[in-house]
C-alpha cells in the first residue's frame, strides 16, 4: 500500500464537473493498493493516520494529530502511485492490485479509517477526477512500508 498524505486547509474532488466530496482542515490521502496488500496493512495505516502528529501547536511545532484538531480526510484512489519508471518511458503498474481487488481493499481501508472515528469522504473509485486542495505548510508525507514490491 502506498499513500501520499497531504495536510490541507481544505480540499474537494470532482468528476464530470460534479463535486463528489469536500473537506475542511485535514488530510488528502492519495491511496494505491498493491497486489500483496492484506487486511493487516490496511488496518495498520487506518490506525496510524489519525494519530500522526503533523499539525502545529501554539508554539508552531508539529505535535497535534488529526483527532486533536478535529480534522477530516478526503481519500482518493490513485493506482498510479505504483508507477515504476525505472525502465523505458512508459510506467509499469505491475505492482498495483488489479481494479477488482483494489476496489475492495480501498473500500475496506476507508471503512477501517471511519472505524477510528474519523470523518472520511471519498472520490469515485476508477473515475477520472480533479482534486483541488490547499496544501498547508506544505506538509506531504509518503506512507509505504515497502513490502511486496
Amino acid at each position: 500500500m502506498r499513500i501520499v498524505l497531504q495536510r490541507v486547509k481544505g480540499a474537494a474532488v470532482r468528476s464530470d464537473s460534479r463535486e463528489l466530496a469536500r473537506i475542511g482542515q485535514g488530510y488528502v490521502l492519495l491511496v494505491a493498493v498493491g497486489r500483496a496488500d492484506e487486511e493487516q496493512e490496511l488496518a495498520l495505516w487506518a490506525r496510524k493516520i489519525p494519530e500522526l502528529r503533523v499539525f502545529r501547536d501554539s508554539d508552531g511545532r508539529m505535535s497535534k494529530s488529526l483527532r486533536d484538531v478535529g480534522g477530516e480526510v478526503l481519500c482518493v484512489s490513485q493506482f498510479t502511485l505504483y508507477g515504476d519508471c525505472r525502465k523505458g518511458r512508459r510506467p509499469s503498474f505491475s505492482h498495483a492490485a488489479p481494479p477488482e481487488e483494489a476496489r475492495g481493499r480501498f473500500d475496506r481501508f476507508v471503512e477501517l479509517l471511519r472505524g477510528e472515528d474519523v470523518t472520511v469522504r471519498t472520490g469515485e473509485f476508477g473515475a477520472m477526477m480533479e482534486v483541488e486542495l490547499v496544501n498547508d505548510g506544505p506538509v506531504t508525507l509518503i506512507l509505504d512500508r515497502g513490502e511486496g514490491q
